[in-house]
């Protein structure tokens, strides 16, 4: 498998996680989504939250629009804002990574911060994406035992490629 096939795929596979996750949530109350717990964000409402700007922060990054603003007062965005934001990010990373070649999946985009500097291929950026917020979306799932949501979907790579390929 190429690269880009891999990354294709796999951008696809982040924009179907973020829908199962998005319908999962949006069905379980705001006491819940915003209780208070000892994670890296301190409520699951915040960690989906941190999980599509830092999409958005990287897909800006991927693209090279350089029109990504990080706002870190994030108190007044509302619970539907996130599902929605965070569905449209992901699925602008994959109509994105679904139009790119093997040549510019492979481009070079050299990033300078100011707490880092690196110079990758776009898939690295893309692989960094995607594991970003499977680690988050992990910490949401222990998040929700803690509240007694207890209906996370099933959301592993294989189980989401079988699926697809019984569907088609």
């Amino acid at each position: 498998m190429s690269i880009l096939k891999l990354m294709k795929n796999t951008a696809d596979y982040n924009n179907w996680v973020t829908q199962q996750y998005i319908n999962w949530l949006s069905g379980k109350t705001d006491e819940a989504l915003n209780t208070q717990l000892p994670s890296s964000f301190s409520t699951i409402l915040l960690t989906l939250d941190h999980i599509w700007q830092t999409q958005e922060y990287w897909v800006d990054i991927i693209t090279e629009s350089n029109s990504f603003e990080f706002n870190p007062d994030r108190s007044s965005v509302t619970k539907e804002a996130i599902f929605e934001g965070y569905a449209a990010g992901s699925k602008r990373l994959a109509e994105y990574v679904s139009g790119l070649t093997e040549a510019e999946v492979e481009k070079r985009v050299k990033i300078e911060q100011e707490y880092f500097s690196c110079n990758y291929e776009k898939y690295e950026y893309i692989h960094h994406i995607i594991n970003h917020g499977l680690y988050h979306r992990g910490q949401i799932v222990t998040m929700g035992r803690a509240v007694g949501i207890t209906d996370a979907p099933m959301t592993d790579y294989n189980f989401y490629k079988v699926m697809n390929e019984a569907q088609q």
